[in-house]
């Protein structure tokens, strides 16, 4: 299929090339002019040229209004996992295939998480300043120095797919019992004991010590854990979110933090502010839940690990070479579900 290809960002020679070579020899490859700075920013003064006749796009970012204009559109190959902020009514609209590349950052995001998790029972960044402190922690089984084990206890994993699916193994090989929670609960997952329906949520996390959140941000999940959810775990128990920071609400994670209510929270994502013209969007928590002694943190790092962003362009280019050959993208997504 003759094909023209925008790629999204200021692509380097040696990425232009591998494109080029991946696709038939009549497809057009291009991509905005200029010195490369980042994958995530390109102009829509720089794009728009190319963006008007494009049959398909490639990359990370999408300055506003390209989509507007791409009126021969026809695939969006999206370098993330997660895909939220991109118009899903327009693309829709507009009959586009949107692939993505799930499972491209799944080991890596996995691993994070379950750092996190031992970070937290471990205690390892209060004993890791204490030791630089030249401080002894006496007594030594004092309730506040002692660490927590995996060994023998209950992880729930909400959201038990492919990311979810590599946190349960590697629990599994900390001796853990996992319990999956999704959508399907009749569709199994490797390392999962006991895999439960997304309405049985409230009972799975009161049997839990560790909860990890590994699901989609969709209109279902947005802020869907709060209160209620907060009450029933263990006041003895963690929570680690690893997908997305606004599944979680803020003001009730913060109170049972500062209350006792939750031993410990780790993420990797934060919430994202957006309520108006009038308001100022951010990315990180009002109440400062960052800076809690029983909290820790990263910014957006689970995915910057070795062969991550290879494979991202890998399976972004395996989506193009699909679609060119008349396929439907292995990574095709679903626009009326969200995922």
């Amino acid at each position: 299929m003759e094909m023209k290809v925008l790629c999204l960002w200021y692509a380097t020679e040696a990425e232009l090339s591998r494109l080029k070579a991946a696709l038939p020899d009549e497809t057009e490859v291009v991509a905005p002019e200029g010195e490369y700075f980042s994958r995530f920013e390109s102009t829509f003064a720089e794009l728009k040229r190319h963006a008007i006749d494009a049959e398909a796009m490639i990359g990370w970012a999408i300055p506003k209004g390209i989509l507007e204009i791409a009126d021969k559109l026809k695939l969006l190959c999206w370098l993330h996992a997660g895909f939220d902020d991109l118009d899903f009514r327009l693309l829709k609209e507009r009959r586009v295939t949107v692939a993505n590349t799930r499972g491209a950052n799944a080991i890596a995001v996995a691993e994070q998480a379950i750092m996190f998790v031992l970070a937290l029972a471990k205690k390892t960044l209060f004993k890791h300043h204490a030791a630089q402190e030249g401080r002894r922690l006496f007594p030594v089984y004092a309730d506040e120095y002692r660490s927590a084990m995996l060994y023998g206890r209950t992880i729930a994993v909400v959201g038990a797919g492919n990311i979810g699916g590599h946190i349960a193994k590697c629990a599994k090989g900390f001796g853990m019992h996992v319990l999956g929670v999704r959508r399907n609960k009749d569709r199994p997952a490797a390392g999962v004991d006991v895999m439960y329906d997304i309405d049985e949520l409230r009972d799975v996390l009161a049997k839990s010590d560790y909860v990890v959140l590994s699901t989609p941000i969709t209109p279902d999940t947005f802020q869907f854990f709060g209160k209620a959810e907060l009450d029933v775990m263990k006041p003895s128990a963690f929570l680690v979110n690893r997908a997305q920071g606004n599944l979680i609400q803020e003001k009730p994670l913060y109170e049972a933090l500062t209350s006792g209510r939750l031993r410990g929270y780790a993420a990797d994502v934060w919430w994202r502010y957006e309520f108006g013209r009038a308001f100022p969007i951010g990315y990180m928590p009002r109440l400062e839940i960052h800076k809690l002694p029983n909290v820790i943190t990263s910014i957006d790092q689970a995915s910057n690990a070795d062969d991550v962003l290879d494979r991202h362009l890998q399976w972004g280019i395996q989506s193009l070479v699909e679609f060119s050959n008349g396929g439907v993208p292995t990574r095709a997504i679903d626009l009326d579900l969200g995922y």
